[in-house]
């Protein structure tokens, strides 16, 4: 059987010495001091240090360790703090609190134990005082009240009065010598360790005496039965921010039905014993500990019979139901072993939810009692049998309810301060998170609740879908529920738990709980919906599709048909790559399916029901009219403007769809729907971001001809997703993004720049004025390089403010109020999210006021600006053609709004008079109540004749009126009753000081709740201006990707030339053309061999250079042939990417470039298959080729490398050669055509449309013999055909054996000859 570890090896320390488990364990980490070494290591490497440091020789464990499993506390063989010192202690469960080291009083000793249990004898400062045995690796040195550990941020910082108080009195004997600070009085009632005599002898006793109970009683018990006040330090939860801290199962029971137990353990007598240093925003109270009264009998039954020589007390102290208890969060000694579920015999362990003959895969059924085998099975459901869930404890069986409803999600189930994972979830936690099993036959995880982004962050990357299930009660609201109901069942008596948010990757908003993004570019939620057409009318199909941003809440919409080739879904997917596809079950048509199975193969894919999941047109505006999302954005009506444009104009309550949309609007009401089930969908919506999504080639369609095409200013460039792939726009050949003209010019600033720059990558400009319009704006850049170099670094210190806007509407709508289950949620971390909550808004904040720095920046030369866009982005509306919003009132009346500093300490926002009136009004009543409270102390006074009364109390407790005892019970009138008393005081209460402090009370409770509220109205008030804000990062976008595209037009290698763009009519031929000369690869400075690039000049439709006649300079396509490997697919790579940089708005590695220019760029590159969509080499390389031909134009620019290559030699030349007739004589567009069929150059040497090319090459020793051959490639660009392909200098380089290429060598000469012997037999048969 495999060795099992026990709690007490697994984790930081072992468990306090009594024999009931506490509710609180060892201190956190972030106890302790800078000094000491903090152990970063998770449990399960824990336990491998364990095992192997059990695993060393006897000898090795006689030497002392000098740190021990709890992270960096040394042990202490001897404790350096004597009689008389002052130091801070930490009893467990409880805060440091200031001591002072004292002899025991009734037996002197100091000192006890040995090792791990060695203790230290100390005076608690309190009153009244208290004493106890602390362990000594929770010592540490007190060095007063104004050392660095004590202020806020240090070890020791706290700000309970209580303990603050007990400073003050350690502060008074701070200077004090130590044998003055002995004669102090201290405490000499028995303390709660001190039964620790009697247990010894009790071991030297007989097993089968029956002890009596044995009364042992704290000081404070002790204290009471004195007639003193009692009191009882709380535990209290960590305030350690740290995402590093492990999961303590202490904290949670062994089961979910002890954890709801214990959890309602708050009775009214405790809450009168907690005092006031109970942290009064815990949503659980704590649990006061007790001793069972038969704990010395138990001991007893643990005792062995010969007494251990050494005092060690650990085992004794805990009994065997402690121990079945906290053994169920051992864990096995090698964690590998559990990702691959080996059980104890080294077998696989077979769980408990895997003996479910109902959860059996085949055997299962969805929530509608519906078989796998089914058609309509939904695989998100799960039918769970109502007598499992019956024999269930209350939280599990609420666990399985929720688990029936998303089977296809992981559960993060919220459990007091942490998240667990149960029975199949935690199998995928342990196995993908690297969490640790709890030992038992029922699989079970978890971590807390501090590290949800990262755990969270982790599953969605993997694609998982992650549920956050939170409590949304205290025990004290579940007790008031039950109290309202007849007969309350066990499964009423549990506190309410909802599910707050479900998190996919396509659903990602990034709020304070799921952190900070891991890239800039945005992940794109698709719902897409399907009409099949007519095919005679020329369409094929009808799309209608929504996709969304869901990090930044930008809608695109949009209904278009599309060929068969599906051409303009394919661009759509490559321009906006979706993270997550939704799409109406059984609508997509099979070519459908194959481009979502083979261009989205990582993109999550999600069927819904037809009608109640994706909505038709109607139920989507319904929807819409009867959830109010654009209450706050629509103004008079409920729908935004661009929504009611889809509507028919003769419904007045827009609940009819307009023609030509109803597949957008469904495809709408999907995408809503998936928001509503991850609940998201109100912060979302209420931003009312949508625009019109219109494919970039309809705008061809419309144009009347060339000069409205390119005359229009929104006119883009079409970039299909096969010309993005051939081209290595994006990625590369290998899924990276290395070599990419996307990483060459990316040196964009801001994330909000770097995803502005990628969609003017997918769409560039076609319009000359605007081309020139950007070129100016890259001289005015290059001729202010210190001005533009200043900005750069200014905008590197702005955060994503374009999601920092979204999070900050989402945090501010009124819309996410008290109906959202995340506004009951009961965080445990709650000033931690509400510090990142304040971090995130004076970061926009900052933000803004760094965007006004920066338009300063250019106000000095504003006038010398040529550009109209970049004059327009850096000046203010005030000025002529500014389109900045003025933010300094704005941004001034923030500044002012409340202490930014304090809230960042704090988390707490409190706003300044003034600014937040329900605020304000509560602190007036506040005042006007407390200012009458002093005026009746100040009549109480008179009539009493005492000038020393004083209130005293805190929480609760205020206002007592304290009176000496020098005034005369005659003197104290009738309805003065007695609350509490002091040594030579007593204090009083009478009825009307109860009213007013019951009023005060009420003003308090409204002023907290104003203050809990006070953060949401100031987002809110925040984001009224949103429109404002927005516009300013939109400028700001386009500063950043201007000044990125003028740091490569500026520094890129070698001669960078600005390009001129003409439009056609003004061309003398008025034909399409490109005149580029000295051209280079934007991507590539050096060739394979490591030389210099070589640079080339590319002329089509004009004569350039060429020595031909005017004829042939005109010719619009270019036959390209050469050596393999000479070039060829570079230098159309090259042209192809040229002309994009340039029609960019941005210089060109070039000596010059003068062109009209390009409406769509299509590439035919390379080879490959698609087997997903079960398409051959040769059917790509024909789809490819029919979707040019049916969309080119005489403006466009094909590049089309080798086709034919994957069929038999004949065919490939004759489709070669008959799509070169088509696009040189009909179509009559820009063509780069590379081939090795020498026969086609042959065919076009003569035709006055198609021009010859080759690249360069010296070959030398030309002979019979192929390895005598030395081919050297020159990698030009020259006039001509070149006369062979020269294989076999490829296949020689590819490392062919030197006989292979000699017999193909033979067998090429034979070829050869054949080939000229029949064609010198046709032209004699002529």
């Amino acid at each position: 059987m495999a060795k099992q570890s026990s709690l007490f090896n697994f984790f930081t320390k072992s468990p306090p010495p009594v024999s009931k488990p506490k509710q609180s364990s060892s201190p956190a980490e972030a106890d302790l001091p800078s000094s000491v070494e903090r152990s970063n290591s998770s449990p399960k490497e824990e336990a491998r240090q364990t095992q192997s440091n059990q695993q060393q020789p006897s000898k090795n464990t006689k030497v002392k360790q000098s740190k021990t499993a709890s992270g960096g506390f040394q042990k202490l063989s001897k404790c350096s703090f004597g009689a008389g010192a002052l130091v801070w202690a930490k009893l467990e469960g409880h805060p440091w609190w200031p001591c002072m080291v004292v002899p025991q009083p009734l037996t002197g000793q100091q000192m006890r134990g040995k090792g791990r249990d060695q203790r230290i004898h100390v005076h608690f400062f309190d009153e009244p005082p208290t004493r106890g045995w602390v362990s000594t690796k929770y010592i540490r040195e007190y060095q007063g009240s104004d050392s660095s550990d004590v202020k806020p941020g240090g070890v020791f910082f706290s700000s309970k009065p209580v303990i603050r108080h007990a400073m003050e009195l350690a502060d008074k004997s701070y200077f004090d010598s130590p044998e003055k600070r002995l004669k102090m009085p201290v405490c000499r009632d028995p303390s709660d360790e001190e039964e620790e005599d009697e247990e010894e002898e009790e071991m030297e006793k007989s097993k089968e005496v029956k002890l009596p109970k044995v009364s042992r009683r704290s000081s404070r018990s002790s204290a009471e039965q004195g007639g003193k006040p009692k009191r009882r330090r709380i535990i209290v939860a960590s305030d350690s921010d740290g995402s590093d801290e492990e999961f303590k199962p202490e904290q949670a029971a062994s089961t979910s039905e002890e954890e709801e137990e214990e959890a309602t353990m708050s009775s009214e007598e405790e809450e009168k014993e907690s005092s006031q240093e109970s942290e009064a925003d815990s949503p659980i109270k704590p649990v006061k500990r007790k001793r069972p009264a038969d704990k010395s009998v138990s001991k007893k039954a643990n005792t062995p019979a010969t007494p251990s020589a050494g005092p060690k007390r650990a085992p004794k102290t805990i009994t065997a139901d402690a121990k079945t208890r906290l053994s169920a969060f051992s864990a096995p000694d090698s964690f590998e072993s559990q990702a691959n579920g080996s059980g104890p015999a080294g077998g696989a362990t077979t769980w408990d939810h895997e003996k479910l003959e109902w959860l059996q895969d085949g055997r299962r059924k969805d929530g509608k009692r519906r078989r796998q085998s089914e058609d309509d099975y939904d695989p998100t459901t799960l039918y769970v049998p109502e007598d499992f869930l019956n024999r269930n404890t209350p939280g599990m069986r609420r666990w399985w309810q929720l688990k029936s409803g998303m089977f296809d999600t992981v559960i993060f189930y919220k459990v007091g301060k942490f998240y667990e994972l149960y029975h199949m979830d935690a199998v995928i936690g342990v196995n993908e998170l690297g969490l640790t099993f709890m030992k038992g036959t029922w699989a079970h995880s978890g971590f807390p609740e501090i590290g949800f982004a990262r755990f969270s962050d982790v599953l969605v990357q993997k694609g998982y879908k992650v549920a956050r299930v939170e409590q949304t009660e205290t025990p004290e609201m579940m007790e008031a529920r039950c109290k309202t109901m007849a007969k309350p069942t066990k499964f009423d008596r549990v506190v309410r738990r909802e599910v707050c948010r479900i998190i996919t990757r396509g659903t990602q908003t990034y709020s304070v709980l799921d952190g900070a993004p891991s890239e800039s570019q945005s992940k794109f939620l698709l719902s897409l919906k399907e009409k099949a057409e007519d095919e005679s009318s020329g369409r094929h199909r009808t799309y209608g599709v929504c996709f969304a941003d869901t990090s930044v809440g930008y809608f695109h919409i949009g209904q278009f048909s599309d060929d068969r080739h599906c051409s303009r879904l394919r661009t759509l997917i490559a321009h906006f790559p979706p993270a997550e596809v939704l799409f109406e079950k059984s609508n997509p048509s099979a070519e459908t399916r194959k481009i979502l199975k083979a261009s989205l193969s990582s993109a999550l894919q999600e069927g819904l029901n037809a009608g109640t999941q994706f909505w038709d047109a109607q139920k989507t505006l319904k929807t819409l009219s009867e959830e109010n999302y654009f209450e706050e954005a629509a103004g008079d009506g409920f729908l935004p403007a661009f929504l009611r444009r889809m509507t028919l104009e003769s419904d007045s309550l827009c609940l009819s769809p307009k023609e030509g949309y109803e597949l957008a609007l469904s495809a709408l009401g999907g995408c809503i729907f998936y928001l509503k089930k991850c609940l998201v969908d109100k912060e979302l919506l209420s931003m009312a971001n949508f625009e019109e999504y219109v494919p970039v080639d309809v705008e061809l369609e419309k144009a009347a001809g060339p000069a409205s095409f390119f005359s229009q200013t929104r006119q883009r460039m079409v970039l299909d997703g096969v010309t993005l792939a051939n081209l290595e726009i994006f990625q590369n050949g290998s899924g990276g993004t290395e070599g990419t003209l996307l990483e060459r010019l990316d040196s964009c600033s801001t994330p909000f720049g770097k995803r502005l720059l990628k969609q003017w990558l997918c769409a560039p400009l076609c319009n000359p004025a605007s081309i020139r319009d950007r070129l100016d704006a890259m001289d005015d850049l290059i001729a202010a390089q210190a001005q533009a170099a200043d900005v750069s670094e200014l905008l590197k210190k702005l955060p994503d403010l374009e999601r920092l806007l979204s999070k900050i509407h989402s945090i501010g709508t009124p819309l996410k109020g008290q109906d959202h289950p995340d506004s009951r949620a009961v965080l445990y971390e709650e000033v931690t999210y509400s510090k990142r909550k304040i971090a995130d808004f004076l970061s926009a904040l900052e933000g803004f006021k760094t965007m006004q720095e920066i338009i300063s920046a250019f106000t000095p030369t504003s006038g010398d600006i040529r550009s109209t866009l970049l004059r327009q982005i850096v000046s203010l509306k005030t000025e002529e053609d500014g389109l900045f919003p003025d933010l300094s009132a704005e941004l001034k009346r923030w500044e002012t709004a409340f202490d930014h500093q304090k809230a960042r300490t704090t988390g707490v926002i409190t706003p300044k008079t003034g600014f937040d009136p329900e605020f304000d009004q509560a602190l007036a009543e506040i005042k006007t109540c407390e200012r009458d409270l002093q005026d009746y102390l100040e009549r109480q006074k008179k009539r009493l004749g005492c000038k020393n009364m004083a209130y005293w109390g805190t929480g609760r407790n205020r206002f007592q009126m304290e009176v000496p005892d020098s005034v005369s019970e005659r003197n104290i009138p009738e309805e003065y009753e007695v609350k509490s008393t002091k040594k030579g005081y007593k204090r009083y209460v009478t009825k009307e000081s109860e009213r007013l402090f019951s009023e005060l009370q009420g003003f308090e409770e409204k002023r907290d709740a104003a203050l809990k509220d006070c953060m949401r109205r100031l987002f809110y008030n925040f984001d009224k201006n949103y429109r404002d804000w927005r516009t300013a990062v939109e400028c700001m976008a386009v500063l950043d990707v201007l000044l990125a595209l003028s740091r490569y037009s500026l520094g890129g290698d070698g001669p960078m030339a600005r390009p001129q763009v003409v439009l056609p009519e003004d061309n003398d031929r008025g034909t399409p053309f490109i005149n580029l000369t000295g051209s280079r690869h934007p991507c590539v400075t050096k060739t394979f061999f490591g030389d210099d690039f070589i640079p080339n000049d590319i002329f089509i439709g004009c004569p350039g250079n060429s020595e031909g006649d005017e004829v042939e300079g005109r010719a619009s396509c270019v036959l390209v042939t050469g050596p393999n490997m000479g070039g060829k697919s570079t230098l159309m790579r090259q042209c192809g990417l040229v002309i994009i940089l340039a029609q960019l708005g941005c210089y060109v590695p070039a000596e010059s470039l003068c062109f009209t220019p390009v409406d769509r760029v299509f590439t035919r590159l390379g080879a490959s298959d698609r087997i997903m969509a079960g398409e051959s080499t040769f059917y790509v390389e024909l789809s490819e080729t029919a979707s040019i031909l049916h969309h080119a134009t005489r403006h466009s620019l094909v590049l089309l490398d080798e086709l034919g290559r994957g069929t038999a030699t004949y065919d490939g030349t004759a489709i070669a050669s008959a799509v070169v007739k088509e696009l040189a004589d009909k179509i009559c567009c820009r063509t780069l055509f590379s081939t090795h069929y020498h026969s086609l150059v042959e065919d076009y040497a003569n035709n006055a449309t198609v021009r010859l090319g080759h690249m360069a090459c010296m070959v030398e020793n030309e002979c019979e013999d192929p390895s005598q051959e030395t081919i050297t490639f020159l990698y030009k660009f020259i006039t001509g055909a070149c006369p062979k392909s020269y294989g076999f200098n490829a296949a020689r380089l590819a490392n062919l054996p030197e006989e292979v290429i000699q017999s193909g060598h033979r067998k090429a000469r034979e070829f050869e000859r054949s080939t000229i012997s029949l064609r010198l037999f046709r032209c004699a048969s002529f």
